[in-house]
């Protein structure tokens, strides 16, 4: 009987392994590219590459290899998620929340909230959106970028292609923001310091790695700013899930009289508990580090087999306007954004 149970273990991992190998391939070649100082400088992130990467892949080779690759690739994309989310708590701590002050923690909170609720309404009222696009959008566009989409899409179980076509949208209007935020600094900084104009760009701007390619370009003060206050932004992630999650619970028809319980996200949770963890400064830097960069793998990892099982001819479909929607988000993020910035740093000075 032991053996019989050894032996399925063994076959269930070798089951795995092919798929699980070529997402760790393109997540290595993701890592490589997104060290060389030129890739880096303009933002890329290796979470980006990888989902570039995959999708190269699927839409070339990939189908001759999809037989042995599919149970892996499937796995790095649901469970590695999962874990990859959870341990994105151990680039956190909750003393951030006291660098930014009370007046960047609100202004988080409402630039998040009226992006997403924006997003919502956009998506249904004027491009006709299905919701899970407009909720998936709403979340990179108004939280953090590829790894908020990510997060949100197990919660809503969006379909590949739709996930794929929100990522594509941050990574087209963040890279277009690293390089307009610093050409619209001294146009600007008659109503921002160094300090304010960081917390700007945290509030606003869609990915970590192009924050802090954004602030890199204004001001020592401005990058250290940015990055804090977009942590504090991806601190939200955790509630914004939960929320959803009851969200989701009260849109689903009532199949047989009785409402349908809640998934909560567990992974949202503990996401929370690793980074009130974190907070204690219990684990030495080195160990936190090896965990941040286990971290960047993982979701790395489920990128590139995101990318791997979306192709092209599903993003066509689409159409033009998820981009379009994306496009009225970027400039409330740059408008709006700015506005209550504005407001609430004079209010609360």
């Amino acid at each position: 009987m032991t053996t019989q149970i050894l032996h399925k273990r063994r076959h269930t991992l070798v089951h795995y392994l092919p798929g699980l190998a070529l997402t760790a391939l393109i997540t290595g070649l993701a890592l490589w590219a997104g060290a060389i100082p030129a890739v880096s400088a303009t933002g890329f992130s290796a979470l980006t590459l990888a989902i570039l990467g995959g999708m190269v892949i699927g839409n070339t080779v990939y189908p001759r290899l999809w037989q042995p690759c599919d149970a892996g690739v499937l796995f790095a994309k649901q469970h590695l998620l999962r874990l990859g989310i959870i341990l994105y708590g151990f680039r956190l701590t909750f003393a951030q929340i006291a660098d930014v002050g009370a007046s960047g923690l609100l202004i988080d909170i409402l630039t998040l909230s009226s992006t997403f609720f924006l997003a919502c309404w956009l998506g249904k009222n004027v491009f006709r959106l299905d919701r899970e696009t407009s909720w998936l959008i709403g979340a990179g566009s108004s939280i953090c970028g590829a790894a908020a989409i990510l997060a949100t899409e197990p919660v809503i179980k969006a379909q590949a292609s739709k996930v794929t076509v929100a990522v594509a949208t941050v990574v087209i209007f963040g890279t277009l923001a690293i390089f307009l935020y610093p050409i619209m600094w001294p146009w600007l900084n008659a109503f921002f310091s160094p300090e304010t104009y960081g917390v700007y760009m945290g509030s606003t701007m869609h990915e970590v790695a192009q924050v802090v390619a954004a602030g890199h370009a204004v001001s020592p003060e401005a990058e250290n700013a940015a990055v804090i206050a977009k942590m504090l932004r991806v601190m939200m992630l955790a509630p914004f899930l939960l929320f959803l999650a009851a969200r989701v619970k009260q849109l689903a028809p009532a199949g047989d009289g009785k409402r349908s319980a809640i998934t909560i996200p567990w992974f949202a949770i503990l996401f929370i508990l690793v980074a009130v963890f974190n907070s204690f400064h219990l684990l030495p830097q080195k160990a936190v580090d090896a965990l941040v960069l286990l971290d960047t793998v993982l979701l790395a990892m489920a990128m590139a087999a995101l990318g791997i099982t979306t192709h092209l001819s599903a993003l066509k479909k689409a159409g033009v306007r998820p981009l379009l929607m994306a496009l009225t988000l970027f400039f409330w993020l740059i408008a709006g954004g700015g506005a209550i910035n504005v407001v609430v740093h004079r209010l609360m000075a």
